[in-house]
């Protein structure tokens, strides 16, 4: 077959033609001319110089777990399923390569069996490594980076169609790789810090909110990982299929998470009960939710957290008594990507959901509004009012990123409209 632009021929690989697309939430839809679904590195190779030689925009997609628009094209999609796997390990300085359609969850075993484990998961365990290290995603610790601060090697193709590696040897090139909303070029391949393996023990409270805040520091400070659901009402918690206090009454509660590591020298011994778990690492971690929605994520200060939250929670209150999803809050430490929300500060996190398919812009909008006095910054891959004007004023090495991004991809293969507007 031949487009029908130039004549050139399609890549001999699996690819589909107006195939549409739309994320886990349902709120994101794209019909690229192409879905391309590549079998093996070459097959990406090819794929992406093929829509330069057609001068077609590409986008690779993932699990789809985003909320905002990184993905959507008209052009070539990428689809990464199939380019997964383990690659290689370095025990001695805790590394682990993969193939960039590797799941978070696919590592846990090969990992494990190795002697090494991530360092953090989030929530979800179901994206694939390329989307979570392009927008930053994380999971909770005030002394854990985010998945893009522990990417220490990456192979990708560039706008130019040329295989390129950035290791730690070019800083400058890694720190944009780190979090690039997929404008650098597609990955291949990635290498990660990692560490040794080990276990957590589980602890799930049911606080006030006043009793939240009244052991606020120490919980951030003494847990290896520390989070909590804020809940409006009483019925919030089964919105996360989270059990709630028994007996019920958890508004204006707190369903909170304590993670701690503990030492293990028996898995006879270990605990499978949710709320009192102990186990490996990453079979503790929550792994996922069923029921689809749409969120926004917003990172402000460490020093600001406790402030801002309480400022969502009267926003509720007052203003958006209809909004019963919980309020998440974790933390995250900085780090040096140019445009990572965690750039050069620890973070609070602040997550608002709501059901896929409503009327959320005016809840989130005044979300927005309101916590614009705290300088927030935005997660990539959720709803956001990011624009070019703020990430110049909140990122000081933005400049940095651009030139970077326009080196690798001199002429805009890999944006899209989203990525156009905030770093083209």
């Amino acid at each position: 077959m031949t487009t029908a632009t130039t004549g050139a021929p399609v890549p001999s690989i699996p690819y589909l033609t107006q195939e549409p697309w739309r994320n886990w939430g349902g709120n994101q839809f794209a019909t690229p001319a192409f879905t391309v679904r590549p079998r093996t590195e070459q097959d990406v190779i090819d794929a992406v110089r093929f829509a330069i030689s057609e001068r077609i925009p590409v986008r690779a997609a993932g699990t789809g777990h985003s909320s905002s628009p990184v993905v959507q094209t008209g052009g070539l999609l990428i689809d990464m399923v199939g380019i997964a796997g383990v690659t290689g390990h370095d025990s001695d300085r805790r590394r682990a390569r993969a193939l960039a359609g590797t799941t978070i969850h696919a590592l846990g075993d090969p990992l494990w069996e190795r002697g090494l484990a991530l360092s953090n998961e989030g929530d979800i365990d179901k994206q694939q490594l390329g989307g979570a290290l392009a927008t930053g995603t994380h999971g909770s610790g005030i002394g854990l980076g985010s998945y893009s601060s522990c990417l220490t090697w990456v192979k990708l193709v560039n706008g130019l169609g040329e295989v390129v590696e950035i290791g730690e040897g070019q800083l400058r090139e890694l720190r944009a790789a780190r979090v690039a909303l997929g404008t650098l070029g597609v990955f291949l391949e990635v290498e990660m810090q990692v560490e040794d393996a080990y276990y957590l023990e589980e602890e799930i409270t049911y606080p006030t909110w006043s009793e939240t805040l009244a052991t606020w520091d120490e919980d951030v400070r003494d847990n290896r990982h520390y989070s909590f659901l804020w809940c409006p009402e009483d019925g919030s918690s089964e919105m996360f299929d989270l059990p709630g206090l028994p007996g019920g009454g958890m508004a204006d509660r707190s369903y909170t998470k304590r993670y701690r590591t503990a030492a293990v020298t028996d898995e006879s011994t270990l605990r499978f009960e949710e709320g009192s778990r102990l186990d490996r690492a990453y079979r503790v971690y929550p792994g996922g939710f069923t029921t689809p929605f749409a969120e926004f994520e917003y990172f402000v200060d460490a020093k600001d957290g406790m402030a801002a939250s309480e400022d969502i929670r009267q926003l509720i209150l007052t203003d958006h008594q209809d909004q019963k999803w919980p309020v998440e809050v974790r933390w995250v430490r900085g780090d040096d990507g140019y445009i990572s929300q965690f750039a050069g500060r620890d973070t609070t996190v602040i997550t608002l959901t709501a059901d896929a398919g409503s009327d959320y812009w005016p809840f989130f909008r005044d979300a927005d509004a309101l916590l614009q006095k705290y300088s927030p910054r935005a997660h990539w891959g959720k709803i956001n009012f990011m624009t070019r004007e703020r990430m110049e004023r909140l990122f000081p090495e933005f400049d940095t990123f651009v030139q970077v991004r326009r080196e690798f991809d001199p002429n805009g293969v890999f944006l899209n409209d989203y990525t156009r507007a905030l770093v083209g």
